[in-house]
């Protein structure tokens, strides 16, 4: 990891870990998704969603402190966008990338073995 003025640049390894860690939830994927077809205030995020602002707020906490959503400040409200547009085009890839898994085999009991 290295310093550009107060940013930090990720390494290659950290900025997949921070990927893997928002995609690790099912309303942060959401989140994600739906701010790839534009950015949104948090209380229309949630209304979409179907999920309470406590709980939205905290996913959103999650996925700056991944560095995948920035603010931006709109009159006396912020707006959440994707750090980088380049983030909706690896969703779109990740989105319609094929997963080769057994039937028989779900995520949850391959994270059981340590995997997944």
């Amino acid at each position: 990891m290295y310093f550009v003025g107060m940013l930090t640049i990720a390494s290659e390894v950290e900025v997949l870990v921070r990927f893997g860690r928002a995609l690790a939830d099912p309303i942060r994927c959401r989140i994600l998704l739906a701010l790839r077809e534009a950015p949104a205030h948090p209380a229309e995020l949630a209304e979409a969603l179907g999920v309470s602002r406590t709980r939205l707020s905290n996913h959103l906490a999650c996925l700056r402190d991944c560095g995948l959503v920035v603010t931006v400040p709109v009159g006396r409200r912020v707006r959440y966008e994707l750090a980088d547009e380049r983030l909706a085009h690896a969703l779109d890839d990740l989105r319609t990338a094929v997963v080769a898994v057994a039937a028989e085999r779900t995520c949850v009991e391959a994270e059981e073995k340590g995997c997944c």
